[in-house]
């Protein structure tokens, strides 16, 4: 990715947008091409880590045994202890739990009760605790460092089309953290791509009401 029409993009995204009594989002759209979605290895998913926020608070939510329950209590946002799982047998606020958090941290020694009791609502939102994003964790662990990386963590997804489309900023972010967090994003998905740059078709830049603009 040039860097030069990378800036030159943002300037003129920023410039030309109306603004509106709230803050616009800013999002990298990465069209893609020569992909068999069939195929595993051409389905793109991963997490990303950026080295700065994208200006959304994220909202995780842990599913404790006693082991780990004070720990989450200080640290995250929502704690739901393995006796309250059968409250959420009402698909309403399973759903409702599902579309508040970003993120869901699960203690690993009851990561099948959490499977039973949540991966119906979860799992198709994409949103069950995941080892990769490093959302098992062992009983007594410490929160703290995985809530401050989660809150600079973005799902990479392309499964059934042939596009990326991922929040790096709010308009209000500096300049300089929003092309840091779009050139790194940049750089995880090329290294996830099968035949990496030549899988991409086009790089745009978009507010939430405005018009993409074409970085190359």
């Amino acid at each position: 990715m040039n860097k030069d029409k990378l800036k030159e993009s943002l300037k003129q995204l920023k410039e030309n947008t109306k603004k509106r009594n709230f803050k616009q989002s800013i999002d990298l759209i990465v069209a893609l091409k020569n992909l068999d979605q069939k195929k595993p290895d051409h389905q793109i998913d991963f997490f990303a880590a950026l080295h700065f926020t994208t200006g959304k608070n994220k909202k995780i939510c842990v599913f404790a045994g006693p082991e780990i329950k004070d720990e989450a209590g200080k640290v995250c946002d929502m704690t739901i202890l393995q006796a309250d799982f059968p409250k959420y047998t009402d698909k309403k606020k399973a759903k409702a739990l599902a579309d508040d958090y970003d993120f869901f941290i699960a203690q690993a020694n009851i990561m099948g009760k959490v499977a039973g009791a949540f991966g119906k609502v979860l799992g198709p939102r994409g949103k069950m605790p995941n080892p990769k994003a490093g959302c098992v964790v062992p009983p007594k662990a410490n929160l703290k460092p995985l809530y401050d990386r989660l809150q600079k963590t973005i799902r990479v997804t392309a499964k059934t089309q042939l596009q990326v489309q991922c929040l790096v900023g709010k308009e209000d972010s500096p300049d300089n953290e929003i092309l840091d967090n779009i050139e790194t994003l940049h750089k995880q998905l090329v290294n996830h791509l099968p035949n990496h740059e030549a899988n991409i078709k086009g790089i745009y830049l978009k507010m939430t009401m405005s018009k993409p603009v074409k970085v190359e």
